[in-house]
């Protein structure tokens, strides 16, 4: 990359956060309702409402996290984190960043310390975490993804971002530990207890 093409990324990247902070700070405003959960998609915003099965399964990813790392972990849910792309501001249903990861100069955490993600599907945008948000993740070099979703009683785990894309996901069915052993998490995850939709 030449020293210009680093400075137009640099500066379109600098203007997408603006443009997603100017969204943010307007849907902060609007009445979203209570239980609803705001991302942006490639520019389009979703709102999501958030299930009682939907927080077991994502309380089960914590505190595995928590077990294995210890309560001082920077795990977050629902926290925004602005990805590569076209305005993608997510707020990952789990996201994992490196223990020396600090927020940037305006209040952010930076995509560059995010280790792992987990998604809990949701019917209205399953396609997202399937499809842009996956591509994201992996132009990211995000290390590990799961997919969990409680309506095929399934988890997808992607692993080794390649050219902007994981390879085949492997799938475990709820009830099946879930080895992540070998990975950045090291762990095995009980899915036994997560609830189907």
């Amino acid at each position: 990359m030449t020293v210009l093409e680093d400075r137009i990324e640099m500066a379109d990247a600098d203007a997408n956060t603006a443009r997603l902070d100017e969204w943010f700070e307007r849907l902060e405003r609007m009445p979203v309702p209570e239980g609803y959960k705001v991302e942006i998609v490639g520019g389009n915003v979703h709102m999501t409402p958030q299930r009682s099965a939907h927080w077991e399964i994502i309380r089960g990813f914590l505190w595995a996290l928590e077990d294995r790392f210890g309560r001082g972990v920077k795990v977050f849910s629902d926290v925004r984190i602005d990805f590569p792309g076209h305005e993608n501001g997510f707020c990952p249903d789990i996201a994992l960043l490196k223990d020396s990861a600090k927020q940037d100069d305006t209040g952010h955490w930076r995509w560059q310390d995010v280790v792992f993600v987990a998604e809990v599907i949701s019917k209205g945008t399953a396609a997202n975490d399937y499809g842009p948000k996956r591509l994201a993740y992996a132009e990211a070099e995000v290390p590990l993804y799961v997919i969990a979703d409680p309506y095929q009683g399934r988890c997808h785990v992607y692993t080794d971002p390649k050219q902007g894309d994981y390879a085949e996901p492997t799938k475990v069915d709820f009830g099946t530990d879930l080895d992540l052993t070998g990975t950045v998490v090291d762990l095995v995850l009980k899915t036994d207890e997560f609830p189907r939709d």
